[in-house]
């Protein structure tokens, strides 16, 4: 039996080898599809304008998701805590496609201000880019750990993951109220 239960964890052998492939390929490949869409625009489509204020309060939801999955794990409620995370997930994927879609057909705008407001839309900006990049095998690992059961190491991760996610999402808020004058 704990053999059969072993060969079943995601973590362990085989099965974690793979989980282990796919977080490393998902992790480089969701960043150089990003950075690529900087480069590539799609001929004859019209600007999805629109999509920067939804993707903005899908952000916004995800961090109020995140704050109300940690509270109930606190509470002892892991059910709710589960469904809370997989909508955070399924959130921050939702941001993820309408962020591409937007980039794809729309040329990025810049930032306009002055002074002393640049550094700091700058600072949060580039801080907000690269733990969007750093956060992703972290959410993945941290998933991964939960769907196998691996709690005591689940938990550890998720100390690390919780605050680089909530940064990620509030700034991602941020950096849009700081430049949707410049629309």
């Amino acid at each position: 039996m704990a053999t059969r239960l072993k060969e079943n964890n995601p973590s362990d052998g085989q099965a974690g080898k793979k989980y282990n492939t796919l977080i490393w390929i998902l992790s480089i490949a969701i960043p150089l599809a990003v950075a690529g869409l900087f480069t590539i625009k799609i001929p004859g489509v019209e600007p999805l304008t629109f999509l920067p204020p939804i993707y903005a309060t899908i952000n916004g939801i995800t961090a109020l998701v995140l704050i109300l999955a940690v509270m109930q794990i606190k509470k002892g409620n892991r059910k709710t805590h589960e469904r809370l995370m997989k909508l955070a997930i399924l959130l921050s994927i939702s941001f993820l496609l309408m962020y591409i879609a937007y980039h794809a057909t729309s040329d990025s705008t810049k930032f306009g201000g002055e002074g002393m407001i640049r550094y700091v839309y700058y600072f949060i900006l580039i801080s907000h880019i690269l733990l969007s990049i750093i956060v992703i095998p972290f959410v993945l690992v941290t998933y991964v750990r939960a769907l196998s059961k691996r709690f005591d190491k689940h938990k550890k991760i998720a100390r690390i993951t919780f605050p680089i996610w909530l940064y990620v999402a509030v700034t991602g808020v941020v950096v849009y109220f700081m430049i949707s004058p410049y629309y």
